[in-house]
């Protein structure tokens, strides 16, 4: 098989503009399945195939511990989709999670990778029983064990808390999944030091206490908490739940069984649209002036492109960026953007978000002194741009 066309290299603003013009609706789901695989990259290539001729965008993650979809497909392929799932017998069943919010806008192309693992936890698996998972909890359970006084851990990065969580969740400050497991661990043995079982795997599960409160997570769409929950009960935390489907599928069981919204916000996604309201709860604010906001989005400055908190104000001041010094070069004409960038690492490659949000104020109003004085940040742009874009 020829597998050098099974990508798509088109730039975005085609593909957006191929997007805008296809005039069908979308349905934006995602789903995932730990399950044995063989020859994936045969399977890879297949289903590329498979998937592009039903009109497939997303980004797919195959590994040989099995799938992690995000997708958009026209609507009226959903039963061909399915029927494509159903005839393998890995994918069998495999419960879909549909967006709560959907303007069929959240892909442009379909990526389809081969990877050692469908997540990037940084666990090594064959240290504990991958398979021990937490109990998997509906809606109504979760929010009954939350009003009992379990204790609530979002399993997601820093930057996804940001914009949305469960009311009195506790928040890693990580920025990645390894990063906040480490950090769950050592507040639990903080908070549970008298009832923790520090042998858990050499001590006699009949003696092992049973006073330490419930532990509950969640996550986006329920695939973090399966490596999360097994990990803890290794760790020693054996009274361990999760929220079955994650954020995704609690909104739509509120809708579905007239539940009241424990989770506040808007939730995180990794896709184009970035984020989907849950409720009308605001629970952040803007980075650059710190009024009540959870409109989230990368800075436009190419080289840049951390995610931050902006409000609508901010953005039109600083131009979608996160500073006045990354404003001065997104505003240059393209060609001139892409002298100054040749040669420089991306920021967000380093930090994917903005973890210091007075910092960043401090930073602007010392940039913005700068400008008023001498015109410009970057007085290297004269022998790129002979007439750079002053910003006031």
């Amino acid at each position: 098989m020829d597998t050098h066309h099974l990508r798509n290299l088109l730039h975005p603003d085609l593909l957006r503009q191929r997007l805008e013009k296809e005039g069908l609706t979308r349905t934006t789901l995602s789903f995932y399945r730990y399950v044995r695989l063989a020859d994936v990259e045969a399977l890879r290539h297949t289903l590329y195939q498979e998937w592009e001729a039903l009109g497939v965008l997303g980004r797919i993650y195959l590994s040989q511990e099995g799938i992690n979809a995000q997708v958009s497909l026209p609507t009226a392929n959903l039963d061909a989709f399915r029927a494509n799932l159903e005839c393998r017998e890995a994918f069998q069943a495999v419960p879909w999670k549909i967006a709560v919010e959907d303007d069929g806008k959240s892909f442009l192309k379909l990526i389809l990778k081969v990877k050692k693992r469908i997540v990037a936890d940084g666990l090594a698996d064959d240290a504990f029983d991958v398979t021990n998972v937490g109990a998997h909890l509906d809606a109504k359970t979760f929010n009954r064990k939350m009003e009992e006084g379990a204790v609530v851990i979002d399993m997601r990065n820093n930057y996804e808390c940001l914009i949305g969580h469960f009311e009195g969740a506790y928040l890693p400050k990580a920025d990645n999944f390894r990063g906040a497991i480490d950090e769950v661990v050592e507040m639990l043995r903080q908070q549970n030091a008298p009832t923790l079982d520090q042998g858990a795997r050499s001590v006699d599960p009949l003696v092992r206490p049973t006073s330490a409160p419930e532990i509950l997570l969640y996550c986006t769409g329920g695939i973090r908490c399966e490596k999360a929950s097994a990990y803890l009960k290794h760790e020693g935390f054996t009274n361990v739940a999760q929220l079955h489907g994650g954020i995704i599928d609690y909104a739509r069981q509120l809708k579905a069984d007239g539940l009241k919204s424990k989770y506040l916000g808007q939730n995180f996604v990794f896709d184009e649209r970035l984020a989907e309201r849950i409720t009308d709860d605001v629970v952040s604010t803007c980075m650059q002036c710190g009024t009540t906001s959870d409109r989230i989005g990368n800075c436009h400055e190419a080289s840049c492109n951390v995610l931050l908190v902006q409000c609508e104000a901010c953005a039109e001041k600083y131009a979608d960026c996160c500073s006045p010094s990354c404003r001065e070069i997104h505003q240059l004409p393209i060609e001139s953007q892409r002298a100054w960038r040749k040669g420089r690492s991306t920021r967000s490659t380093k930090t994917k978000a903005i973890n210091d949000p007075e910092g960043l104020r401090k930073r602007i109003r010392e940039e913005e002194e700068l400008l008023a004085l001498n015109g410009t940040l970057h007085p290297e742009l004269t022998s790129i741009n002979p007439h750079p874009v002053l910003n006031g």
